[in-house]
């Protein structure tokens, strides 16, 4: 259940995100923010849930066990997803805390703007390759086989 509600939302993230991000880009700051901070609970609600299910109710490696690609393909799509995911991790909370922090409210351009415009993008890509890498991972451990 988990692995499946983070597939699909991951789905239903990324065209999220680019709204918010085109939110900002007309000036519409109060809802970029909004905006931004729902995706961040959101992704933050379905990381928990994962986790949840994958450590503590079903597990994911005894649903692995028979797909063609068990064990190399398997640990390695695994390996680079964990190293995006984690990484996404990282950067969304330094995005979400150092705008909270340095922007005024209501939100509006500041000097922070322009390193936030830089981490934003680099947050963005980094969720669309945890997106790609965790399909990947989902098509190799659960789907192949």
């Amino acid at each position: 259940m988990g692995t499946d509600l983070v597939f699909v939302a991951l789905f239903a993230v990324l065209p999220l995100l680019a709204w918010g991000v085109q939110l900002a880009r007309r000036k519409n700051y109060r809802w970029h923010k909004a905006a931004q901070l729902s995706i961040a609970a959101a992704l933050l609600l379905a990381i928990l849930v994962f986790e949840i299910d994958m450590r503590l109710v079903s597990g994911w490696k005894p649903r692995a066990l028979s797909s063609p690609w068990w064990p190399n393909g398997v640990w390695t799509a695994l390996s680079i997803h964990l190293f995006f995911s984690i990484s996404t991790v990282v950067l969304w909370i330094w995005v979400v805390w150092e705008a909270l922090r340095r922007f005024p409210s209501p939100p509006a351009p500041a000097d922070h703007s322009r390193r936030h415009r830089l981490m934003g993008r680099l947050a963005a890509a980094d969720l669309f390759l945890t997106s790609v890498t965790g399909w990947i991972f989902y098509w190799f451990a659960f789907v192949a086989s």
